[in-house]
């Protein structure tokens, strides 16, 4: 039988070891790495194919991220690029100018009669043509002086005008001698009026002007047949397009048409090569382009990630070594922290995998502030600081959608703020609502720096922006629903007393505290009055205060099951301590700790809080029965009873928490004692109850420092002077107690015997 305790106590010896055992820690931050490393490989690490040149392939070849498709993505640009129609440009002439040359020459010529009919004739033949295109080509020298066309337009006009060059026919030249002065002076602006009206249409070709002239100069008020058939063929002569193809204007046309195609990808596990297809020339240079092919430089990316990963593994081990937190040594939240980041990188990867050409930014979904918030919460928030730099990287690289670089820093750069925005606004966290609201924080933060990263980049279409300031709002309130779905999993699994969890345990509807009230109401109005004192005290020291005040509401749930035992409960019976034994009236007493851990362990009470009900009295001496129990031995003629039997059986406190709590049930119980109390009585009840402790060795198990001792006595007395003020003594009791000598004797006497021994409200039947 002995041999059986024997075993069992071993295997719960190393149960419970492993919570600090180094090699347990060496193990989770080994498997974190681990994980980091597979959960990064195939970002970093693309897979690689066994191919050989011209064999045929033995699987499908699937697309490791969205390639560009570049001969696709060049035939859509040049289907683009024909689709745009030829730019021309429409240039304004002032071709009613050369007719006004011409019709001078006309007249400086015909009054000239040292010149014959004939003469003249051969020269109109000449310098009629010759002023017209010295006219034109004037023009398009000024054009080119001003720099105001290309030279490829200039070019293509002069060609035009070429190609296009009116010949006057040779009757015309005959009759144009004929024509007096006043006909000529008669003829001029007609001409140059139905220039100027037909060089405003657009004329491509000077053909169509020129048909409309006949009818124009018919409807003049040119009357002489004559005269009207000079001018159409005069300005006819002087038409010429205005409208002309421009090359470079096209080109550039084309060149935008074939920049505005979206490139063609082929997207994310798309079959490159199908099984079966022959691995060709360009097939193989495809795949070799694409870092696809088995080489023996394809470890090298391996080692950089192993690297890496074990870098960020070795950083958050520093951290945790060189810091104060209880992660330090205690494996159980190392281990929770270890599986938050994991849920954490998981979420990461199951939204990456939803990336593709219509979604690119649905990484802005990500939950990615949940795992900074969980530990923030659950461990600490410095703590969770480093771990928001780890998640930033992570987020960088598994986002990273186009490959193009290892690291896209505007994911890292949203799980760094919305991180931040994240632990600020939940690290004083008290109800479930404030996970809400701080979900509500994380998306105001993600929808201004997603506003900020598309405002860099103009290019983005309204739609793209629209669909990224969503996913970011969006990415808050998944955020607070996994937090708040996660928490109870990881207060239950991990035994983990976080704000929240305590809040939901001071409801004074709790079963517990509802059977405290209803039962042992003096013991309810004890334990509040303790919560209040110990979480002053504890606040003052950087302690738990509300795990104090908490704790101070369930230390004494253990006197439920025999209430009447304890005075403050005695209301109009009688003390049944007086007909029994110190021994068991003992017994009695010291078992409200132990009945008290029993019955929150029932109700799955947190340990915090379980501890400080069973060492809130550590191991200190019941007086009062001790001292009875003497009496009565040495009226028996009995050996006295030893101290030791007459002790709380602890253990002593471990915490700082339990021990507070154990000062402010004693405090307020010697003080609650005291009749009209002063500030002196109360400093000097203060630092002896302190004192007494102290001396007996009750904080040697917890770290406790003198420094803190003296600041929660100071911190004790400024609390109990505002609960224990002095009070007006009302006329009704000023004439009881002089009406009633007896009455006021007894009030005395009680008070007296009250403030004799501070550890009354236990051990005073």
């Amino acid at each position: 039988m002995s041999n059986r305790v024997s075993i069992r106590g071993k295997y719960q010896y190393r149960l419970a070891g492993w919570r600090y055992s180094a090699i347990v820690r060496f193990l989770l931050f080994l498997a974190l790495a681990v994980f980091f490393y597979f959960a990064l490989l195939h970002r970093v690490v693309p897979q690689t194919y066994d191919i050989t040149l011209n064999a045929v392939a033995e699987k499908d070849i699937l697309a490791p991220r969205a390639i560009l498709n570049e001969v696709a993505t060049e035939k859509a640009k040049e289907e683009a690029a024909a689709k745009v129609q030829p730019v021309y440009k429409i240039v304004s002439l002032k071709n009613e100018m050369a007719l006004e040359a011409v019709f001078e020459k006309l007249q400086q010529i015909n009054a000239d009669a040292d010149v014959s009919t004939a003469d003249k004739v051969n020269i109109y033949k000449t310098v009629i043509p010759q002023l017209i295109q010295d006219h034109l080509y004037r023009q398009l020298k000024q054009f080119q002086d001003s720099g105001q066309y290309s030279p490829e337009l200039l070019a293509e006009m002069r060609q035009d005008f070429d190609e296009q060059q009116y010949r006057i026919p040779e009757e015309a030249f005959y009759k144009i001698p004929r024509l007096s002065k006043d006909d000529l002076l008669q003829m001029q602006p007609v001409a140059k009026e139905i220039v100027s009206r037909l060089m405003t249409d657009q004329l491509l070709e000077a053909q169509p002007g020129r048909a409309k002239v006949a009818e124009l100069v018919n409807a003049s008020t040119l009357s002489k047949n004559n005269a009207r058939e000079i001018v159409q063929e005069l300005v006819r002569a002087a038409l010429t397009p205005n409208k002309f193809y421009d090359q470079k204007g096209t080109e550039e046309a084309k060149g935008h048409a074939r920049d505005n195609v979206k490139p063609i990808f082929i997207n994310k596990n798309e079959v490159l090569v199908a099984k079966g297809d022959k691995i060709t020339e360009d097939v193989y240079q495809r795949l070799a382009a694409l870092e696809l092919l088995k080489d023996d430089r394809s470890y090298w990316p391996h080692l950089g990630l192993f690297i890496f990963v074990s870098l960020c593994g070795l950083a958050l081990y520093m951290y945790v070594r060189q810091s104060a937190l209880p992660i330090k040594y205690n494996n159980v939240q190392l281990l929770m922290l270890v599986l938050i980041l994991f849920l954490t990188v998981t979420f990461m990867k199951v939204f990456s995998m939803m990336q593709n050409l219509d979604y690119p930014m649905i990484g802005y979904l990500a939950p990615t502030a949940m795992g900074a918030m969980l530990i923030t919460i659950l461990l600490n928030p410095q703590l969770a600081f480093i771990a928001t730099v780890l998640f930033s990287v992570m987020a960088s690289i598994i986002f990273n959608s186009d490959h193009v670089q290892t690291f896209d820093f505007r994911y890292g750069l949203l799980t760094f703020s919305t991180s931040f925005a994240a632990i600020f606004s939940i690290q004083r966290a008290s109800q479930r609502s404030s996970i809400l609201k701080a979900g509500m924080m994380v998306s105001v933060f993600a929808v201004a720096l997603v506003a900020a990263l598309l405002l860099f980049e103009e290019q983005e279409s309204k739609r793209a922006a629209i669909f990224a300031a969503s996913f970011a709002l969006g990415s808050g309130l998944l955020t607070a629903v996994f937090v708040i779905g996660l928490l109870p999993f990881f207060e239950v699994a991990f035994g983990i007393l976080s704000p929240l969890k305590l809040v939901e345990l001071s409801n004074p509807n709790h079963p517990l505290l509802r059977k405290l009230l209803t039962e042992t109401p003096g013991t309810y109005h004890h334990s509040v009055m303790v919560g209040n004192l110990s979480e002053a005290a504890a606040e003052a020291i950087g302690a738990d205060g509300l795990l104090c005040r908490v704790g101070s509401y369930y230390h004494d749930i253990g006197k439920t099951k025999r209430p009447s035992y304890f005075i403050e409960n005695q209301t109009n019976i009688e003390n049944p301590h007086d007909k029994i034994d110190p021994a068991l009236s003992k017994s009695i007493i010291v078992a409200h700790a132990r009945d008290g851990s029993e019955m929150l362990k029932d109700v799955n009470i947190p340990k915090p809080i379980r501890d400080i009900a069973e060492q809130h009295h550590g191991t200190t001496l019941l007086q009062f029965f001790y001292h009875k129990a003497k009496k009565l031995a040495e009226e028996r003629g009995e050996e006295p009873p030893e101290e030791k039997d007459y002790r709380y059986p602890g253990p002593n406190a471990q915490t700082k928490e339990a021990a507070i709590v154990g000062i402010a049930d004693c405090v307020e119980a010697a003080v609650r004692s005291l009749r009209n109390p002063t500030v002196e009585q109360i400093d000097s009840m203060v630092r002896k109850i302190i004192k007494s402790r102290l001396d007996d060795g009750q904080f040697n198990e917890c770290d406790l420092t003198i420094k803190e001792l003296d600041q929660i006595a100071r911190t004790l007395n400024e609390t109990l002077l505002g609960i224990f003020h002095s009070r007006i003594e009302y006329p009704a009791d000023v004439q009881v107690t002089r009406a009633d000598p007896k009455a006021r004797k007894d009030k005395d006497k009680a008070a007296d015997e009250n403030e004799a021994d501070e550890n009354k409200k236990e051990v005073d039947p």
